[in-house]
């Protein structure tokens, strides 16, 4: 478990703050900011429900010496679970409206906020995972570390408000801009300052890893598609320094995009050749990814992004679907 005091909390721009949390996961941090005005402070992300997290807030909170009261809103860049966790605890204590886009908010209602999941939300899962090769052994574990991520979210917030993408949203100092930022998540938010190059850039773009992009159950078509889509419109923007959702600052903003493009251009080759021949998600995940280091936590992310991959490669007319038994197959076209 990360200890508390190893944890960043740092003047990274004027009157904007890193908060660096811990998780406990593979990925064992998420990066949250608080935005400092003259009337009070802005949260950005928030990490999970989990108490050296919770320790962690408090320790950033006593050091700016900022109360509960004091802050005026709190902002999600997406509804994942290590970004929304804490948004409940903080809208208790402060007060404070929580915002994220209208699609996030309808995933975060559907996917957190229904205490007891609908029949018809556990049925899409069990159909998602058996179509993709996965065994019911792994389905059953996936189902418990769902609940778990659940119980991490809580106390949800009472009020969930929305900030429509292209949105000015004044923080920090700095008037923002909310530009939608697919792929990573269907309705993922980033905030850029123009006249400060400054991007608040959530998950959408990171350095050291890669940001996953998965298909879900609740995902929209092609998930990989857009997030390179998005890409190349991020690419266009002026930016001198990006805060992300993990890991270290970005200083090389189209430098990296162009990293991850050629990333996924490679892995995308990787997967024409592991599926060219008839194979599952499954299958293809095992044949691309080192499985043995990997937790069944971690084998639901991989095949997400293997799903990902191979329903881009469909949509281009390079692999075809098949349907067999309920399960779907990948094979060249």
């Amino acid at each position: 478990m990360p200890a508390v005091s190893r944890l960043a909390c740092r003047e990274v721009a004027r009157d904007i703050f890193q908060v660096r949390l811990p998780l406990p996961f593979a990925l064992n941090h998420v990066n949250c900011y608080l935005l400092r005005d003259e009337d009070g402070w802005t949260v950005i992300d928030t990490a999970l429900n989990y108490e050296p997290a919770i320790a962690g807030w408090r320790a950033a909170l006593a050091e700016l010496s900022i109360s509960p009261r004091a802050i005026r809103r709190v902002i999600l860049t997406h509804m994942h679970p290590d970004h929304f966790g804490l948004c409940g605890w903080f809208q208790a204590q402060s007060g404070a409206a929580v915002y994220l886009s209208p699609r996030e908010r309808d995933l975060a209602e559907y996917t957190w906020l229904h205490d007891i999941p609908t029949e018809e939300h556990r049925t899409a899962v069990l159909r998602y995972l058996h179509s993709g090769g996965i065994s019911p052994e792994i389905s059953a574990f996936i189902g418990k570390q769902q609940d778990r991520l659940r119980e991490l979210t809580l106390p949800h917030p009472a009020r969930l408000c929305t900030i429509e993408a292209g949105a000015t949203v004044k923080m920090g100092g700095r008037t923002f801009q909310a530009i939608h930022a697919p792929g990573h998540a269907d309705g993922q938010l980033l905030f850029y300052a123009a006249e400060d190059r400054l991007l608040l850039c959530g998950d959408q773009v990171l350095l050291h890893i890669t940001p996953n992009i998965g298909m879900w159950p609740t995902s929209e078509p092609n998930p990989l598609g857009r997030y390179l889509r998005s890409l190349d419109q991020l690419a266009r923007l002026d930016v001198a320094l990006a805060l992300p959702g993990h890991h270290d600052l970005i200083t090389n903003w189209q430098e990296r995009i162009g990293e991850l493009v050629v990333h996924h251009e490679e892995r995308l080759d990787a997967m024409y050749e592991a599926a060219r021949a008839g194979a599952t998600a499954l299958d293809v995940s095992r044949m691309v990814f080192n499985f043995s280091k990997f937790s069944p936590h971690e084998v639901r992310f991989a095949v997400a992004e293997t799903l990902a991959h191979l329903e881009y490669l469909a949509e281009a007319g390079v692999l075809v679907r098949v349907e067999e038994r309920e399960r779907r197959l990948y094979r060249a076209a």
